[in-house]
């Protein structure tokens, strides 16, 4: 993209952040939406998050590292505080539904735990270990 582009769209690298991150945590959110598991109560919630990781996962491997390293940058970038935040408690808020928001905040952690092991060691996903552990947690 031009530098004309970005500077006429956005007035900092701040602000350019915020939008890519936002624009990130809307493809995860889609993930979410598509497979529709926290509607029904009978289903297994673990085994929803482990194939929610999986499926976002298997996507296209630089996107989802790019998206990391964006949620990553609020780490040096107070601008981006917020916007990670947010990501994390619109997760939570939605795993409240099927327990309590303690055990939703644990699995949020545990979820960003499990996806940078696997970006940092390139190892691949393992849905089942993924499953298990989830479930320990899960009361």
């Amino acid at each position: 993209m031009p530098l004309g582009s970005t500077t006429y769209h956005f007035k900092t690298l701040d602000d350019l952040l915020v939008a890519a991150l936002r624009q990130a945590n809307e493809g995860f959110a889609k993930v979410i939406a598509s497979r529709g598991g926290l509607e029904d109560p009978d289903t297994d919630l673990a085994g929803e998050l482990a194939g929610w990781m999986g499926e976002w996962l298997a996507g296209d491997r630089t996107g989802v590292e790019l998206e990391y390293e964006l949620y990553l940058a609020a780490l040096r970038r107070p601008a981006l505080r917020p916007v990670a935040d947010e990501w994390a408690r619109d997760l939570a808020d939605r795993l409240a539904r099927r327990t309590d928001a303690v055990t939703a905040r644990a699995l949020v952690a545990l979820m960003d735990g499990i996806c940078l092991q696997v970006l940092l060691t390139e190892a691949p996903y393992d849905e089942e270990y993924a499953r298990d552990v989830l479930r320990r947690v899960i009361p």
